[in-house]
């Protein structure tokens, strides 16, 4: 099954309607039963699906890391090939000077797509943490919504003892007040009391709800970019990474 159809099916317990379900049931209780069931099974499912979740999410940000830490590193490479290039060129070696140059030309070029690998995943990072979190506060409610489900079922069930004793009851004492003028009376009046224990069971069904809702998902301009880079570094000026942020500086902005 998959997280989708694992979620979707989340979704329409939790959508489903309690009270039309358990009037339209012959066996109230075994209707809560089952339903106790499919949402053990299905928390049970969704569990996995958004530990796996998390886990993706997980390894996204360790690659974002690691082009964040490789750009670094490449600039730093660029800057040491550009300054040993600038003494070489004072010390009248322009042919090795340049094969330096050229080399920084390398380790810029290197940096960029460090660079852009990283910011193309920053978005991404963005919307999986709060998938995450929507299937977590998902979840919350679900098992939330379970225990209150178990509590209904008992409490059903025991209504349901309390109604059969109290019909034996009944029954024992129409046999014994069987020539008592006011038998009839008694039996008259313990049919409206029941009738008005049914509206007041129906009325507390009524009164609580499962509704619940899911939320719920190299330009031309590049070698331009590079000999601004390397200008830059021969001007004395640190290696930037335009656009670029580690993932702590991510979970703030997100935060």
């Amino acid at each position: 099954m998959t997280k989708q159809s694992i979620f979707g099916r989340v979704a329409q317990l939790a959508r489903a309607n309690i009270n039309a379900l358990l009037d339209s049931a012959e066996d109230p209780q075994k209707m809560l039963d089952q339903m106790v069931r499919d949402y053990t099974e299905n928390i049970a499912e969704a569990e996995q699906a958004v530990a796996q979740t998390i886990g993706s999410l997980r390894l996204v940000e360790a690659d974002h890391d690691e082009d964040v830490k490789a750009a670094q590193e490449w600039g730093r490479k660029a800057l040491a090939a550009s300054q040993k290039a600038d003494q070489l060129r004072q010390g009248g070696q322009a042919a090795e000077a340049n094969k330096f140059d050229e080399l920084a030309k390398l380790a810029l070029s290197r940096q960029m797509a460090s660079e852009k690998e990283a910011t193309d995943a920053e978005p991404g990072i963005v919307t999986q943490r709060e998938v995450v979190e929507k299937l977590k506060s998902g979840l919350t409610q679900m098992k939330s919504k379970l225990v209150e489900l178990k509590g209904k079922r008992d409490s059903l069930v025991a209504r349901a003892k309390t109604a059969q004793a109290q019909s034996q009851v009944q029954d024992a004492l129409k046999s014994i007040d069987i020539l008592d003028p006011t038998s009839e009376v008694s039996r008259f009046e313990d049919k409206i009391r029941r009738e008005e224990a049914k509206v007041i069971g129906a009325q507390e069904l009524a009164a609580s709800s499962l509704d619940v809702q899911f939320e719920s998902l190299e330009n031309l301009g590049e070698q331009t970019e590079i000999e601004a880079r390397l200008a830059a570094l021969k001007a004395g000026a640190p290696s930037a990474m335009p656009g670029l942020r580690p993932v702590q500086e991510i979970e703030q902005s997100a935060s």
